[in-house]
């Protein structure tokens, strides 16, 4: 199955820690089997990545539990 066959269905929605002013936008769409597809809101027919669903749990674990290097 292609990710771009598989997402041209996608129903996406704005991550809960995406800022509300309309800058730094991030999309997830749910319901893609074994993969969390994610991509830049400002740019909706821009590339989307994807990352495993244990990966993706990981990485959200570890923004929740503030610990990220903040940049």
């Amino acid at each position: 199955m292609s990710s771009a066959h598989s997402l041209s269905a996608a129903a996406w929605r704005k991550s809960s820690y995406s800022n509300s002013d309309g800058g730094s936008c991030v999309e997830v769409a749910d319901g893609v089997p074994g993969l969390m597809p994610v991509r830049d809101s400002k740019t909706p027919g821009g590339p989307a990545l994807t990352f495993g669903a244990a990966a993706w749990s990981s990485f959200v674990t570890a923004v929740k539990d503030d610990r990220l290097p903040r940049g």
